[in-house]
């Protein structure tokens, strides 16, 4: 009889060697912009040297500060500032106090 595993991380976020959920997009598509980077730079004819040391530049700093940004602040962290900075600092009120305090009477129905 065939034995098979029971998946187990249903309902789970994705994780990889311990970045989680949107740090893992900001991980490989930074990796991504840099390699393309990379080569546009030795397409376009810079010393190879140069390319190398600004491709592993750049990918060793995404990878220290996805790294860092996952450890800060979380799974769901960067979601949570950024909708902290869509709600706004202060109400602003520039209708006179007397109109706030206004009542008006219901008419009685027939």
């Amino acid at each position: 009889m065939n034995s098979y595993n029971i998946n187990k991380g249903i309902g789970r976020t994705v994780e990889f060697k311990g970045l989680k959920a949107q740090y893992l997009f900001i991980f490989a598509g930074g990796l991504l912009g840099t390699l393309i980077l990379v080569m546009i730079l030795y397409m376009a004819g810079v010393d190879s040297y140069v390319c190398l040391l600004l491709g592993a530049g750049g990918a060793s700093l995404i990878v220290w500060q996805t790294f860092s940004l996952n450890r800060k602040y979380g799974e769901h962290g960067l979601m949570k500032i950024a909708a902290n900075k869509r709600h706004p600092r202060y109400i602003m009120c520039r209708k006179p106090v007397h109109r706030y305090l206004k009542f008006t009477l219901k008419q009685k129905a027939v």
